[in-house]
């Protein structure tokens, strides 16, 4: 017994056998090419789908670019510099006698400490309000522990009136110029009034509180006691041995620029006589590094017996 389509088959030979040979050289063409273009009709819908489908994929891409950088915030670094134009580069390369930054920087900068590969700055680029979030994440991770290094990084007790009017005020900390990203102005105000209720407070005559820190504080002392004389021989400087060890470094550092000597010793044994009028002045802390708190009338007097002048590290 015959299948289906066996007999379909059987019955197409048959077929094509009662056929004239004209006829049947037709038809067999024809079949020929039916399976001959088929493949390729095939394969030329698939292209147009292809191409359709990726031109739909970049023009989605194009539109959720463009959706981005319209939303982008306007508070990152890129945006906010302002820097110099191509033509003002060439006109200051032309000046300097270079062809190209590159060659400028590396006639300038040292092989030792330049990077080899351009610094990516707008790669993972925050916002100032994500970059906020950010630190403030990070720092979540610190662990507070209570410090017992002493030597003056202690912790203070800062008023609510204070805070909110001087440390928390942006007249302080806001830099007046568009070119200049440090606070030098409003702090050099705050300071400069700082120094005067010292002033006040205190009775002296000066008071200087330094940009930077205590040691540098006492290294401008160091100048102005050095300054003060008209004996050049009068280039000695008394530094109190219970002062804070970072404040003696920089003191140490800041008198070989000036030619001075620092005598460290303690200044409740110290003989000031034996330096006579070589002394330009002396330097006790109050308090000192251990915390103490030392009566300095008498040493005042001996200093300025000698010609010198007392300088005072106070911590208020």
């Amino acid at each position: 017994m015959l299948s289906r389509s066996t007999l379909s088959k059987a019955q197409a030979v048959a077929r094509l056998s009662s056929m004239p040979r004209n006829a049947l050289a037709a038809t067999m063409l024809r079949a020929a090419l039916l399976h001959t273009l088929k493949p390729r009709q095939q394969a030329s819908a698939a292209t147009v789908t292809a191409t359709t489908a990726s031109s739909v994929e970049a023009a989605a891409l194009s539109s959720s670019a463009a959706a981005q950088q319209a939303l982008a915030p306007l508070d990152t670094f890129l945006r906010r510099h302002n820097g110099p134009r191509e033509s003002d580069v060439e006109t200051m390369l032309q000046a300097l006698g270079f062809k190209t930054m590159d060659e400028m920087i590396a006639a300038t900068v040292p092989d030792s400490i330049r990077l080899p590969e351009p610094l990516h700055i707008a790669e993972g680029e925050y916002a100032e309000r994500e970059l906020l979030a950010k630190l403030k994440q990070i720092a979540q991770k610190n662990k507070v522990y209570r410090s017992f290094i002493g030597t003056g990084y202690t912790d203070v007790v800062v008023p609510p009136v204070i805070l909110r009017n001087i440390l928390e005020n942006p007249g302080w900390y806001t830099q007046y110029t568009p070119y200049q990203p440090e606070i030098s102005q409003g702090r050099l105000e705050s300071l400069l009034n700082f120094q005067t209720v010292v002033s006040d407070l205190t009775g002296l005559p000066a008071a200087n509180a330094s940009l930077l820190d205590e040691g540098t504080a006492a290294g401008e002392a160091l100048v102005v006691c050095l300054n003060s004389t008209r004996k050049k021989t009068r280039n000695v400087f008394f530094a109190d041995i219970n002062c804070h060890p970072q404040t003696l470094a920089v003191l140490k550092t800041r008198a070989e620029g000036f030619g001075a000597e620092i005598v460290v010793a303690d200044y409740k044994s110290f003989d000031f006589a034996s330096l006579g009028d070589r002394l330009a002045g002396a330097l006790v802390s109050y308090p000192d590094t251990y915390g103490n708190i030392g009566e300095y009338k008498a040493l005042a007097d001996q200093v300025h017996e000698l010609g010198g002048q007392l300088v005072v590290v106070a911590d208020l």
